[in-house]
């Protein structure tokens, strides 16, 4: 009888504590955070930036393969622009608005909060406001390469599901105003004098003013890319970029080094390496221009072929090539720690020679910021600085007598130096015009010129199906060979 009485009294202690009419515990995942540091998510979201743009992996962008640099080996569909197999405009898509921007909105959020509640010190209000800045110059950032890669796109009413669950897609030219607009402000909002997000932040490590010569340097490339479009607004962004300072050396660039082990490995090294495969090699649209010149860089871009033969060869764009029978990409870029790059000093110096042609007073003249833009680039891949000078005094090289006008010289040059950062390779030609790419013998839906921007994911005709149908009759159609808004040359 004892034993049984035993028994029964924590019986009847769990039924009365199930009993209670208080159930809303039961909703709490204890294994589960309700709330985090902003430092968390700022980390995840520009770790997931900055490997979007670096990766070469079909599934998340092919822009080195649109800009000709690579072509691929046994399936070139990527090549020949088909981009619905893989639904690679999904990906892209996804990837900035729910692993990036929505990151960087939540930690935007919680410093804002604890902003409006902060009892401390001065200087740490000022860190707080600097954290914010950097996330509000990298959402700006994202956002940009979201305008660059489709034209119109959610943004006034994205990341807010409660309110706007369908958001609209904004005119593409007013999200580039606005995103200039928001850059100023940021870089005028920060404080040198304090840090920022320290070792939380992959790229500069809490360096505030790198942080705002890289805001400003974003202004001059979005202030070019319009001048198409707006010229007037345009010359009047770049300079007010210029004064307020912008990336003066090769060691403000901005780059994110990786680490030695997966997952947080280079994307190429995964790529490339890691998976065993042998996917990509350098295409011949691009080996062939390096050779013409002579070009000292491509010891550093592709391997010999054949082997010590001091040659290099590029794989046929857009075919089906066989490995062994072309130059590779070099050890260089395979590296698990080389690093991702969104800013280089030496395109800086390719804008700024570019305005001075579309009669933008940036100081110094065309030729002399189109030399330090290759010299820059060269140094950056190891080139010395005797061959970088014979280089240059080449006259198919030489600013006053290489072939063609200044966007043929500089589109030409600047997609080299552009190797292995697609995106901007891509959006430099279809700004200049040049190099004059042409389509691969066969392409997919017989697409008849190099793409111009990706189509919308398939994904918004289920989800969001009226918002996209207006953006698209407002384009005019969904193709990727239709121009976006500051394209038009």
């Amino acid at each position: 009888m004892k034993n049984r009485l035993l028994i029964l009294i924590p019986l009847l202690s769990l039924f009365a504590t199930s009993c209670t009419d208080d159930i809303t515990g039961l909703n709490t995942d204890t294994k589960r955070p309700t709330y985090t540091q902003p430092e968390y998510l700022f980390t995840n979201a520009e770790h997931a930036m900055v490997d979007q743009v670096t990766s070469t992996s079909v599934n998340f962008n092919v822009f080195r393969l649109f800009a000709q640099q690579w072509t691929e080996v046994q399936y070139p569909q990527e090549s020949q622009y088909d981009l619905t197999g893989r639904t690679i405009p999904d990906t892209h898509w996804t990837t900035y608005y729910r692993d990036v921007l929505k990151d960087y909105k939540e930690a935007r959020q919680i410093l804002v909060d604890s902003k409006a509640s902060y009892t401390g010190a001065p200087e740490g209000l000022v860190v707080i406001n600097n954290k914010i800045a950097v996330i509000d110059i990298l959402t700006a950032y994202t956002y940009g390469i979201l305008v660059d890669t489709f034209g119109d796109v959610p943004y006034s009413e994205a990341l807010d599901i409660l309110n706007h669950p369908l958001p609209k897609y904004d005119d593409a030219q007013t999200i580039y105003r606005d995103l200039i607009s928001k850059l100023t402000t940021a870089s005028n909002a920060l404080d040198a004098s304090e840090d920022s997000f320290g070792d939380a932040d992959l790229i500069y490590h809490g360096d505030v003013a790198k942080w705002a010569k890289f805001a400003n340097s974003l202004r001059l490339r979005m202030a070019i890319n319009m001048h198409d479009v707006d010229a007037a607004y345009a010359s009047t962004q770049a300079l007010a970029a210029i004064a307020d300072g912008i990336i003066t050396s090769r060691a403000d660039g901005t780059y994110m080094v990786y680490a030695s082990t997966q997952p947080n490995a280079n994307p190429l090294y995964v790529d490339l390496v890691a998976s065993g495969r042998n996917d990509f090699i350098p295409a011949d649209t691009f080996v062939n221009k390096l050779n013409a010149l002579s070009d000292p860089r491509r010891p550093q871009y592709f391997t010999e072929y054949p082997a010590g033969s001091g040659l290099y060869k590029g794989g046929v764009y857009g075919a089906i090539n066989t490995y062994d029978a072309f130059s590779h990409l070099t050890e260089t870029i395979k590296d698990p720690t080389y690093p991702g790059v969104l800013f280089t000093y030496s395109e800086v110096e390719f804008l700024l020679a570019e305005a001075a042609e579309r009669g933008i007073a940036v100081g110094g003249t065309a030729a002399s910021h189109y030399n330090a833009a290759i010299t820059a680039s060269m140094l950056d891949w190891g080139v010395a600085p005797a061959d970088i000078a014979t280089y240059l005094l080449r006259p198919d090289v030489a600013y006053a007598t290489a072939t063609g006008t200044w966007k043929q010289k500089i589109g030409e040059q600047s997609w080299i130096a552009l190797f292995n950062r697609g995106f901007e390779a891509w959006t430099s030609y279809r700004r200049l015009d040049y190099p004059a790419l042409q389509v691969p013998a066969v392409t997919y839906g017989d697409i008849t010129e190099v793409p111009k921007r990706y189509s919308y994911p398939n994904r918004e005709q289920t989800l969001n199906a009226t918002n996209l149908q207006a953006a698209v009759a407002k384009l005019g159609n969904n193709n990727v060979t239709t121009k976006i808004f500051w394209d038009k040359q």
